[in-house]
């Protein structure tokens, strides 16, 4: 029992104890990819090379047919299950941590699950939390090579790739440059769902069995279903309890928002209505559907992205 309380004793200090964790502070000398001008070429580069990569692709090859990519695809699945897990667990633990050592300060005013909706006004960008926000940030860098897995075995340009991952990044941005409300439970709910995502994708890619049910589209939508209510709950919150830190960032982080919902929305009501269109004909050809509705599954889920 002491050889595991010591091994959860070392976990909690390298993700929450740790002096580079406490000491952070985000800002344009001291962070790598802090000023908006990194963000903005960053957002333009990635832009830049899909489209070329995409007209590569065209001239050279094409006929449209997949390039093969090996095991490539399902070792950044695993990096990413396990970065996200990594960012879920730290941020966590270093929430828990911030909730003991500054509720003092705010105790008679705030619960500790208000003050993750809701941060008091003045909040610097510095400390535990802000670290693994930083740390989520960069990997969403990381989260790019997904569209350049999908040119490469499709041969389209995934215009909701594009601009899902470049509003993600900007937003992951305000979070930080604005000490932003709310985010310490966006990271909790993205990188607990990403970390499951990308580990049935490298499940599924080494050959095991997948779900019978559309899984990545699922988790999808539990997630936006989260950050829906938590929207709704850092409002109230700025309006009843004299204000939230970062709610300018806030309010056009919920227009970015909004653009992928809609996005999402509109492509779940297309692939919902083919699945309808495709169970109608199946029931009428008998039911023999050859397993099509797994590899209508399958399709949603290699088409939406995280």
């Amino acid at each position: 029992m002491s050889t595991i309380g010591k091994y959860i004793d070392n976990i909690t200090y390298y993700l929450s104890e740790h002096p580079s964790i406490l000491n952070f502070r985000w800002s344009s000398s001291q962070s790598w990819g802090s000023t908006w001008s990194f963000l903005f070429t960053s957002i333009s580069l990635y832009l830049i090379l899909s489209l070329f990569l995409h007209l590569v692709l065209c001239i050279i090859l094409p006929r449209r047919r997949p390039i093969p990519l090996g095991p490539i695809p399902a070792l950044h699945s695993l990096s990413m299950a396990l970065i996200s897990f990594t960012i879920f667990s730290g941020i966590f633990l270093s929430a828990t941590a911030e909730i003991r050592d500054t509720r003092w300060l705010w105790r008679r005013s705030k619960t500790p699950f208000q003050w993750l909706l809701c941060f008091p006004l003045g909040t610097r960008p510095s400390g535990r939390v802000f670290f693994w926000s930083y740390v989520f940030y960069l990997s969403r860098f990381l989260h790019l090579f997904r569209t350049f897995f999908y040119l490469l075995r499709r041969r389209k340009l995934p215009a909701h790739h594009l601009l899902n991952h470049s509003i993600l990044i900007f937003s992951s941005f305000l979070w930080l440059e604005f000490s932003q409300s709310f985010q310490v439970l966006a990271i909790v709910f993205t990188t607990l769902v990403s970390s499951l995502v990308y580990g049935y994708r490298f499940w599924t890619a080494i050959g095991l069995p997948s779900a019978c049910f559309p899984f990545v589209l699922n988790c999808q939508i539990v997630l936006l279903g989260c950050n829906l209510i938590c929207h709704v709950g850092v409002l109230l919150m700025h309006f009843l309890k004299g204000g939230c830190n970062g709610i300018g960032a806030w309010g056009f982080n919920s227009v970015l928002n909004t653009a992928i919902l809609s996005l999402f929305l509109n492509y779940y009501v297309k692939r919902y209505l083919k699945k309808s269109k495709l169970n109608s004909n199946n029931c009428n050809n008998g039911g023999n559907d050859g397993g099509g509705g797994n590899g209508d599954s399958s399709e949603l889920e290699k088409v939406k992205d995280l």
